[in-house]
């Protein structure tokens, strides 16, 4: 089974090293450099990644449809996305890829069995709330809708390519489209580190985050005769 990491990195010369090299003992890495001005691009080639870079900064989401693309092309079968900012530890790779057998995706949750204690504040808040939102939307019963770190098949993958967002709703806006093509999706506990970094998500990026998962709720009632919200919660979310 082939195997492929996919890392979207910006400005990440600091720790992109080291995700790469422990992530290579699982998988294939490709490394998405979205447009860092820093030596992300070389330290990552010469680590082993195969790396394509962006021309200008496009977001997270751009960044991650490349990987899919990409990946998609070289005909690999399951495709692992996670952070280049070394929170996310390779270690976990195997074990989501484990739980790929009958799902479509699977995400490494920060808070499945216990909280994570050194998470900043404002991310906290930010988590608990939308993943509480997207629970009532989706009926998925997920308890980290805003972790980086995920695996998915070939069919979900697809489906991603085309998400129109670039931004921040990217990774949101992939439950509201699971829901749509009934995915099934599952959840792995992992472990993350947080640096003394000053975070970049401002109470303005939470109420932006919150407005556009009220807005995922609309379109739901708006589509209900495509979908409906009891058949999908039972055929698609499962317990582990």
């Amino acid at each position: 089974m082939r195997i492929v990491t996919i890392i979207p990195a910006y400005n990440e010369e600091k720790t992109i090293k080291e995700v790469v090299e422990v992530a290579l003992k699982y998988s294939d890495v490709l490394v998405v450099d979205d447009g860092s001005t820093d030596n992300t691009f070389s330290i990552a080639n010469k680590s082993g990644s195969l790396v394509i870079k962006h021309d200008k900064n496009l977001g997270k989401g751009a960044a991650i449809k490349t990987g899919f693309k990409n990946a998609l092309d070289n005909e690999y079968e399951i495709f692992v996305v996670m952070d280049g900012d070394g929170q996310h530890d390779p270690e976990f790779i195997s074990a989501l890829v484990s739980k790929m057998d009958d799902a479509d995706i699977v995400i490494g949750s920060r808070f499945k069995g216990s909280d994570p204690d050194s998470m900043p504040v404002q991310r906290r808040f930010s988590n608990k709330l939308t993943t509480e939102i997207i629970k009532f939307v989706t009926g998925y019963h997920i308890t980290d809708s805003q972790s980086g770190f995920r695996s998915f098949s070939i069919s979900a993958a697809r489906v991603f390519s085309d998400i129109i967002y670039d931004d921040y709703r990217y990774e949101s806006e992939m439950f509201f489209q699971a829901l749509k093509y009934k995915m099934v999706i599952k959840e792995q506990q992992i472990f993350c580190k947080y640096q003394d970094e000053k975070s970049h998500i401002t109470w303005i990026h939470v109420l932006n985050y919150i407005i556009f998962v009220f807005k995922l709720l609309l379109r739901k009632y708006q589509n209900k005769g495509y979908f409906s919200f009891k058949s999908s919660t039972k055929k698609n979310s499962k317990e582990n």
